[in-house]
């Protein structure tokens, strides 16, 4: 299958698509590779539960009704849904001032931002809005998330040291980080550096092996075997088993506006985070993925998530390596996980009561250094500065002002930086290569295509924000070349044209018609006739003086000199 099929467009709802066709002999490799994934997904999911300041064993049912919903309805075969860091983070920015963390009330506002968001996704979806994914752009994108990893890394050091966290706000937990060193627990510090120590050395010899849940497991065995709590090492305590409760959380509707803001933020990492890792990995094994289709997917992924009791949960990019990692190729993969992680909250769950909460402080440590992108950033400090600034502005708010505030910045500068490029678009001339083909050459250049004609290409679509330098750059060129007497405007880029760029047109026809110079347009797109001729710029310009190629008005130019002799 080929994944440019254009994905965007199609919409084709019906059940598994990212299981069917299922080849039997990948069977087995499917069922391996999900119960290794589940190793590798419950300590990561708790890690982004205590991000988003949940009761851990609702970090585990993100990977229960959620991605089961997405596994039935979703079209991706690679796509991993659950929960993640970045909204994770936009949950707990906007809530820590309105409820106490892991309380009823706190976790009632969580699983009714997951609502809401279930109700955006599928309103985009049905109304295929998948297209606005592509409205972040991947400089703010990177930005962003190194803005993230910077402002959880730092808001997991108190846990690390074993010293009271600081108030809300990143700089304020780095003051308070200063402020209570004095009080470090060595032991909770010892605990910490060993978790971090297993975890990056095991990375290291191999990816493939579960190195979190090891950490897991030796600290839960440490904390029972050496009485850790003695040591005023916090422990978890209980952690409760069982499946969720399924329920409407109960929030006061005066309150839904106050959360809705949190929720759109969420919409639209997950509309972003999860199309941009669709595509990559439909690319990457020649599969097809329905963009739209998803997005009713992650709705329903979403609506379990609010109605069982846990938070908003997103396409993981790191969940989907892990899985193409352990083998997967389907959603047989994630069905298998949901099995797996469904006997541990049945089963297995009374030993994480001995857990030392510092272990989920270190991973979560790491998690977010694992988001801080130096790679990116520094590549686009080499090569795109003005990019790299509005990363590092994105980066830089996340930080210092809120997660919440970076969302929106990151949009805004994303919109600006989308303008930025229709709003000065490459425009150039066109002269003969020679065997009949063009060659384009700056502006600066002047150059005429034929002696007496001179072939103008713009860049971008025409509106009412670049109509000034359209029609600048035309006169300005027309006025320096003195013997022209032909302007043709190569329109083969212009895919759109609003009222105002079509006054602009009328202008500059009348312009050059006072330098004696006539308008010819080529290569005008079938829409943009359409509107040509309804606002009568074809007939001012004249039918006769628009055409199909540069090559014909190059002849028709010819002719008309020869003619005029």
């Amino acid at each position: 299958m080929n994944p440019a099929k254009n994905p965007r467009r199609s919409f084709h709802l019906s059940l598994f698509q990212g299981i069917l066709p299922l080849n039997v002999k990948q069977i087995p490799l499917e069922i391996a590779a999900g119960i290794t994934f589940a190793a590798f997904a419950i300590p990561e999911v708790m890690g982004y539960t205590r991000i988003a300041g949940m009761p851990l064993v609702t970090g585990v049912y993100t990977i229960l009704l959620p991605m089961l919903a997405f596994a039935i309805f979703g079209s991706s075969r690679h796509l991993v849904v659950g929960a993640d860091s970045a909204t994770a983070a936009i949950i707990a920015s906007g809530l820590v001032t309105m409820a106490l963390p892991e309380s009823p009330q706190y976790i009632a506002y969580a699983s009714m931002i997951a609502l809401l968001a279930a109700i955006l996704l599928l309103l985009a979806g049905i109304l295929q809005l998948g297209f606005l994914a592509d409205f972040l752009s991947h400089t703010v994108l990177i930005g962003f998330l190194t803005g993230v990893g910077i402002h959880i890394s730092i808001s997991q050091l108190s846990g690390i040291f074993g010293i009271p966290q600081g108030t809300y706000g990143t700089p304020m937990k780095i003051t308070s980080l200063f402020h209570y060193l004095a009080l470090i627990n060595l032991p909770t510090l010892l605990v910490s550096l060993s978790v971090i120590g297993i975890i990056v050395l095991s990375g290291r010899i191999s990816n493939k092996f579960p190195s979190a849940l090891l950490a897991i497991i030796g600290a839960i065995a440490a904390s029972w075997v050496l009485d850790l709590s003695s040591y005023s090492v916090t422990i978890l305590g209980t952690f409760p088993g069982g499946l969720p409760h399924l329920s409407f959380p109960h929030v006061p509707l005066s309150d839904v506006p106050k959360i809705l803001n949190l929720s759109v933020a969420c919409f639209i990492v997950i509309l972003a985070q999860s199309a941009a890792t669709s595509r990559a990995y439909a690319m990457k094994f020649s599969d097809t993925f329905y963009e739209n289709v998803d997005l009713i997917g992650l709705s329903l992924a979403n609506a379990a998530a609010g109605m069982s009791g846990t938070f908003v949960v997103n396409g993981s990019p790191t969940k989907t390596e892990m899985v193409k990692s352990a083998g997967g190729r389907t959603q047989l993969t994630q069905l298998t996980t949901v099995f797996t992680v469904l006997m541990v909250l049945l089963f297995f769950t009374r030993p994480f009561a001995y857990l030392p909460t510092a272990v989920l402080s270190s991973m979560v440590f790491l998690i977010g250094l694992r988001l801080i992108d130096i790679e990116g950033m520094t590549a686009l400090h080499k090569q795109r500065p003005v990019e790299f600034a509005v990363a590092l502005i994105t980066a830089m708010t996340v930080v210092v002002i809120g997660v919440e505030q970076g969302i929106v910045i990151a949009v805004v500068l994303s919109i600006i930086a989308h303008l930025r490029h229709s709003y000065r678009p490459l425009n150039l001339l066109l002269v003969p290569k020679g065997g009949g083909t063009m060659r384009t050459i700056p502006l600066e250049k002047g150059q005429q295509a034929v002696e007496g004609l001179l072939i103008y290409r713009f860049g971008s679509n025409l509106y009412f924000a670049n109509e000034n330098r359209f029609t600048e750059e035309i006169i300005e060129l027309a006025k320096k070349n003195i013997s022209l007497k032909w302007f043709c405007i190569s329109a083969t880029n212009i895919g759109d044209i609003d009222f105002t760029a079509v006054e602009a047109l009328k202008k500059v026809y009348t312009q050059l018609q006072k330098l004696g110079i006539t308008l010819v347009l080529s290569e005008v797109v079938p829409p943009v006739m359409n509107e040509l001729d309804k606002d009568g710029i074809t007939g001012m310009i004249g039918k006769d003086h628009i055409f199909e190629s540069v090559q014909d008005v190059i002849e028709a130019y010819k002719n008309s000199i020869d003619s005029s002799r």
